[in-house]
């Protein structure tokens, strides 16, 4: 994978160059650029596979950058990295298809993964393959790659203490990224998708015959039984017994 960095602070482009060649794979930083003009000759010049690129540099910055690469329609994956969570920026992100948004300051384990994702799309892989059992990436096949993962995450942990703050951490993404591109993507909220969807396990556990519901509510992540009746109703427009007896 040859890349390009463009950032305009030469102590952050060094460090985020050495995070790069200090993780094992094919990755090699072709070129640096400290503004967004110097990046657009290079990457014309050199056509990378992937551009990592801050938003804020001199005489052009990241988001002209993308646009004007974008119009030269030339192939090249763009990973953003940010030190801000800006609501509006990561709208435009998505609109430009950038692969990746990244916060500032980024770890190592967090850019391996990056890196990952960033050679599956190259080679029109998919790096989080299906499950052998149902999954929501079926329900979802044209989703963000962040959302995809969050899908993931969401199936496997439903059932245990998840919010849509500690998803975004651990996505690497800020809550109103993720905000964003769950709602872009999925059609609703988080909270909104996390309640019919443990919801539509509670079903599954009952239908296998289990007739304690403190049982059920419990297995699919609700810790009050009563709040655990009041969604199920929002989401079935039954209350348990109308369900039962049908």
């Amino acid at each position: 994978m040859r890349i390009v960095v463009a950032e305009n602070e030469q102590r952050a482009r060094d460090g985020i160059c050495r995070l790069i060649c200090s993780i094992e794979g094919n990755y090699e930083v072709v070129a640096q650029a400290s503004n967004g003009e110097t990046a657009l000759e290079l990457i014309e010049q050199l056509a990378p596979d992937v551009v990592f690129t801050d938003i804020r540099m001199p005489y052009m910055d990241g988001i002209e950058l993308i646009e004007a690469v974008r119009e030269r329609r030339i192939k090249t994956e763009f990973a953003v990295i940010s030190a801000h969570a800006d609501f509006q920026l990561a709208q435009k992100c998505i609109s430009l298809d950038v692969t990746e948004y990244i916060l500032k300051p980024v770890t190592k384990g967090e850019m391996e993964k990056v890196l990952l994702r960033l050679d599956a799309r190259i080679k029109g892989q998919n790096v989080y393959p299906k499950r052998e059992n149902e999954s929501l990436r079926q329900d979802y096949p044209e989703a963000h790659p962040m959302v995809l993962r969050a899908l993931d995450i969401i199936e496997k942990e439903y059932n245990g203490r998840i919010n849509q703050s500690d998803l975004a951490e651990t996505l690497g993404i800020s809550p109103q990224y993720f905000s964003y591109i769950f709602s872009k993507y999925i059609g609703e909220g988080f909270a909104a998708f996390l309640k019919k969807y443990r919801i539509r396990q509670a079903l599954k556990i009952m239908d296998d015959g289990e007739e304690d519901m403190t049982v059920v509510a419990y297995q699919v992540g609700f810790s009050d039984v009563k709040y655990f009746y009041k969604v199920f109703r929002e989401v079935t427009g039954k209350n348990i017994s109308e369900y039962k007896t049908e």
